[in-house]
């Protein structure tokens, strides 16, 4: 089995009060992009699971949730599973997120309900489960599923070296960052309404905030240099991708995205083009 793992773009992320349970309270759109993970899935000779990920280091998220699904009871037989890295790593785009939720579909309808094993991952694990265009809320694990966007381009600069969400978070927290319960509401309200007619992110770029820059940008200051390239090269947006340090920008079409990435500095020659993925 060939599955894919898409990326998620955060056109905005507004932040709110911390919880009781120690996680921000968030509104959000996510938006799912055709950037993604290849993942082969095949029955192992051995008698165990065996996640297999090249480059990246140390625990893996794929890897958690398939140890969560047989301590679930799911009986599947034993599976070897090699994950192509396509999204770069620890960049703000939910990679690891997409890569476990991917994994955990293989026990759709067999383990449930998936979006509690998920929960148990991460935050964003949720949410790619079945990748949408949605409007979030919680932590990231409340999502209310709106229309296909109208189309976009965007180019993505990624950083060799990623961040920790947790850092970025407790760096925004240490700059004073946030906002009340009562503006994220009214945020919510204006979000639902740009959004919720299937218009394109360019017709309301104004709300394309993330409240998280400022301390990416801290911990990371060289990521202003690639927020400052997008703008010159006609982006209609441009904004840090989740917790960072990837730096997004939105233009009218993939064409002009294209167009926009040939004409960055060479030292943004890494740069991706993307555009939303609007298969289910």
């Amino acid at each position: 089995m060939i599955v894919r793992a898409p990326a998620k773009l955060n056109l905005c992320l507004y932040l709110g009060p911390v919880r009781e349970d120690g996680l921000h309270e968030l509104r959000s759109l996510f938006c799912p992009l055709a950037l993604s993970d290849r993942i082969e899935i095949r029955s192992s000779d051995d008698d165990s699971d065996e996640v297999v990920c090249g480059g990246v280091e140390g625990p893996n998220l794929a890897a958690a949730a398939l140890a969560a699904l047989r301590a679930r009871g799911w009986d599947g037989p034993p599976l070897r599973v090699e994950i192509d890295k396509r999204i770069p790593v620890a960049a703000g785009l939910g990679g690891g997120s997409a890569d476990a939720a991917a994994l955990l579909r293989i026990a759709d309808g067999e383990v449930g309900p998936l979006e509690e094993v998920a929960l148990e991952l991460g935050a964003d694990v949720p949410s790619q489960i079945h990748p949408t265009f949605a409007l979030v809320s919680g932590a990231g694990e409340r999502l209310e599923p709106l229309p296909a966007p109208g189309h976009f381009g965007a180019v993505l600069i990624p950083f060799e070296a990623g961040l920790r969400a947790g850092d970025v978070y407790a760096e925004a927290d240490r700059m004073g960052l946030g906002r009340s319960p009562e503006e994220l509401a009214a945020i919510e309200s204006r979000l639902r309404a740009a959004a919720g007619e299937g218009s394109s992110p360019i017709d309301y770029a104004g709300l394309l905030v993330n409240d998280l820059e400022p301390a990416a940008k801290s911990l990371r200051p060289e990521i202003a240099e690639a927020l400052d390239a997008l703008e010159s090269s006609g982006a209609t947006a441009v904004l840090v991708a989740g917790s960072g340090p990837t730096a997004a920008g939105l233009y009218p079409d993939i064409v002009a995205a294209d167009r926009a990435a040939g004409g960055l500095p060479p030292r943004f020659a890494n740069a991706i083009v993307t555009a939303p993925s609007l298969r289910p």
